[in-house]
């Protein structure tokens, strides 16, 4: 009985380290997202039954694709499809490695790169790439992946069947962009894993400031690429994520209400993902300042400062001024506004945040408006504060924030202190 339970352990183990693999290079093999998941457990329960008899195979990973191939072709066949697919025959007991099915450990790693640019090819709609990401490159439950984003288990269900059903139906090429089409769909991989971390660092709602199992999966989507395809955007991002990760600790406190970048307690940012996001950043540069770099190298000086007064905003304003050359956009003209603001006053920083709020284009962006907000109340505009306080409340889901932006609201509707010694 103990030697049984051991083996389910080592089964379990080898589930967790190596089922997403064994799934990517049965997508390959089998052509199909549902019948290679279906292949893949059949294979797993095939290695319950035949490893405590026969011992566990020198190559797990191999072993389960081969079972999982053959499970798959037999299935076929008893439903009468694809008599030629192999000429095999059904095999009862699996103790090969088909060749048919296996190549290497490097064309397998390969399976897995071609699987995410699968998931996120740019025919399938944002949502939909998030989504089949999430579900079969991380093996997050089609629940998870639905609560994670408030959407209904069944809504969530259908646009992954339908993300399938395009692949499918658009005969999708299940393979790595070739060289002149890899930059394009390199960001497109990168948004998605960026979207999914953006999720996790900052919920767009719920009750807690961060979801951290979101945000490690991003991280973990970003080593994987960065893993197989080593190119700046990559390192750009994955060193990005790992610098705003840091201050995972230190963003919202015990009670669960949002702490501002300026009062954390920087004691407790990550030392550790910090130097590891900088070195990833410094590897990007020293190639080509890809933007996911330069935010990076922004980050990267927040967590060289000592505390928030210490901050270099020269350098900071500097940084998305070459930012906005390579990748002008209305959020990133925000930031720097805030970030002009802080170096030249809130004066100069409100002038481009008024200038694009009229413009239109971040209308609904709650962080334009809280922007405003705290500029006007650092100037002393009260009114115009408590206006655009509102506006970002009503924007605002996530409950820390919006007991945040009520705090700010309560703060400006209380009488004026009068001056030590007035009476």
């Amino acid at each position: 009985m103990e030697a049984t339970d051991a083996l389910r352990d080592k089964v379990s183990a080898v589930y967790v380290a190596e089922s997403r693999r064994v799934l990517a290079t049965l997508i390959r093999v089998l052509g199909d997202f549902d019948v290679a998941e279906e292949a893949m457990h059949d294979a797993f329960r095939a290695a319950l039954e035949q490893w405590p008899r026969d011992g566990v195979p020198a190559n797990p990973r191999a072993w389960l694709v081969s079972a999982g191939r053959f499970k798959a072709i037999d299935g076929l066949r008893r439903r009468a499809r694809f008599d030629q697919l192999d000429e095999a025959g059904p095999r009862a007991e699996i103790a090969v490695v088909d060749e048919h099915a296996w190549a290497d450990d490097e064309s397998v790693d390969d399976d897995r790169l071609r699987l995410i640019f699968t998931c996120c090819h740019p025919a399938l709609a944002s949502d939909a790439q998030v989504a089949l990401t999430l579900r079969e490159v991380c093996g997050l439950t089609t629940e998870e992946i639905a609560q994670a984003f408030l959407t209904p288990a069944p809504t969530l269900a259908q646009r992954i069947v339908r993300a399938k059903a395009k692949i499918r139906d658009a005969r999708i090429p299940y393979q790595v962009p070739s060289a002149a089409e890899l930059p394009a769909r390199l960001d497109t991989v990168l948004r998605v894993i960026y979207l999914v971390f953006n999720e996790g660092y900052a919920a767009s709602s719920g009750a807690r400031v961060t979801r951290h199992d979101l945000s490690a999966e991003a991280i973990r989507l970003g080593r994987l690429l960065v893993d197989l395809l080593p190119q700046p955007e990559a390192l750009g991002l994955l060193g990005l994520m790992l610098l705003h990760e840091s201050r995972r600790a230190a963003r919202s406190s015990p009670s669960g209400d949002l702490i501002l970048l300026e009062d954390q307690d920087r004691s407790l940012w990550n030392r550790d993902q910090i130097a590891e996001g900088i070195r990833m950043v410094e590897r990007a540069l020293a190639t080509r300042a890809a933007p996911y770099a330069i935010q990076g190298a922004i980050a990267a000086v927040h967590a060289g400062s000592a505390n928030a007064a210490a901050t270099d905003w020269e350098e900071i304003v500097g940084l998305y001024d070459v930012l906005l050359q390579i990748d002008r956009s209305p959020v990133v003209e925000l930031n720097r506004a805030v970030a002009l603001a802080m170096r030249d006053g809130p004066e100069a920083g409100l002038a481009i945040v008024d200038t694009l709020l009229a413009a239109g284009e971040l209308s609904d962006y709650r962080f334009a408006h809280a922007a405003r907000a705290d500029l006007c109340r650092r100037l002393g505009r009260r009114d115009a504060a408590r206006v655009s306080y509102k506006r970002a409340l009503a924007l605002t889901r996530q409950a820390p924030e919006r007991r945040f932006l009520e705090r700010r609201i309560a703060e400006l509707d209380a009488p004026p202190r009068s001056p030590a010694g007035d009476v």
